[in-house]
């Protein structure tokens, strides 16, 4: 993997002045769990097979994302790993000049059969969803899993070298929230190469849930560690960073509620039916899939690409208890 060409002119900014050189791709909106905060209760109709991106595809527009100075891509969904084929996908984008970090957001359920290969493949790291360590909340929360395998996950990809291991909590009132210090204390262990993720709640749709914002997470754990902010960075996201003092482990928070980052959003993402979503909270951009499949050619897609990059929205309006939701469903969107 070599290193792209950030601020050429062909880089892909948008009219705010914003780089972007990172992309998350959502490869399936089908899940083998069905989270409260992800996938509404009633469920909804999947994608149609003929209507999701095909890897040749999606390889194709990786290769255009790059040419505009995309430099990191993240695997999403869904779930990414129940897409048949997923390593092979991964060695295909590793192996775009210009792409120097393929990371991956999963439930980790099927890391223990795959994470080697994916490694090998060129996957750098992942983040691993562990809203709770109790069975019965998660399968609460999940709609049925486990627990236990999540975290045989979490295992399989540090001894891959899946590193550093980034555990993604969704805190919920009245649910999970109750958990910050035991999670804490579960991952401290393996401070060295695993970190924290606080994520708050985003509502899609509507609020299903009501969440806790990142300044009460840190209240919390200021109540048992000395938490500090921190300079630490690592990958192109958007998670401020802290440090507990008594055992170094890093902390992210990812507050797009309470502390806005929309000011210096560098991401991208791209839906698995090729819709090129430029804020996560709209749902209004067209679809690359149709000229992907039609006469276009790459000069005509990366033109269409900057176009809708340069119409990217300011911000988003939603607040933690007011403004408005999301459009869209999480598990289509990949985040």
């Amino acid at each position: 993997m070599n290193a792209g060409v950030i601020g050429s002119k062909d880089s892909l900014v948008d009219k705010f002045g914003r780089v972007h050189n990172y992309l998350r791709i959502s490869v399936t909106d089908r899940c083998n769990l069905s989270c409260v905060y992800c996938m509404p209760v009633e469920g909804f109709p999947w994608m149609e097979k003929e209507d999701v991106l095909s890897f040749e595809e999606i390889v194709r527009l990786v290769r255009l994302f790059a040419r505009g100075g995309i430099t990191h891509i993240r695997l999403t969904g869904g779930e990414p790993t129940i897409r048949r084929d997923i390593v092979d996908l991964v060695r295909q984008i590793a192996s775009v000049e210009g792409i120097v970090d393929v990371a991956m957001t999963t439930n980790g359920l099927k890391l223990p059969k795959l994470a080697g290969d994916l490694a090998e493949a060129g996957l750098t790291r992942v983040n691993i969803s562990v809203d709770t360590l109790d069975q019965d909340r998660f399968s609460s929360i999940s709609g049925g899993g486990k627990i236990g395998d999540v975290l045989l996950g979490v295992d399989a990809a540090r001894a891959a070298g899946l590193t550093p291991v980034k555990i993604n909590t969704v805190l919920l009132k009245g649910e999970n929230d109750s958990e910050v210090r035991e999670i804490v204390e579960r991952f401290e262990a393996h401070n060295g190469d695993t970190e924290l993720r606080f994520i708050e709640y985003m509502p899609f749709g509507e609020r299903r849930c009501v969440g806790i914002t990142a300044e009460e997470v840190r209240e919390i754990i200021s109540g048992f560690r000395t938490i500090v902010p921190s300079s630490y960075k690592r990958g192109g996201g958007p998670a401020v960073s802290y440090e507990l003092i008594e055992s170094g482990m890093k902390v992210g928070f990812i507050s797009p509620l309470s502390e806005k980052f929309c000011s210096g959003c560098n991401r991208l993402r791209l839906m698995a039916d090729g819709k090129l979503r430029t804020c996560l909270s709209d749902d209004g951009t067209p679809s690359l899939r149709d000229l992907v499949r039609g006469t276009a050619t790459d000069d005509d897609l990366f033109e269409a690409i900057k176009g809708m990059v340069m119409g990217k929205r300011e911000g988003h309006g939603c607040t933690v208890e007011g403004g408005y939701v999301f459009e869209g469903v999480m598990t289509r969107i990949g985040g």
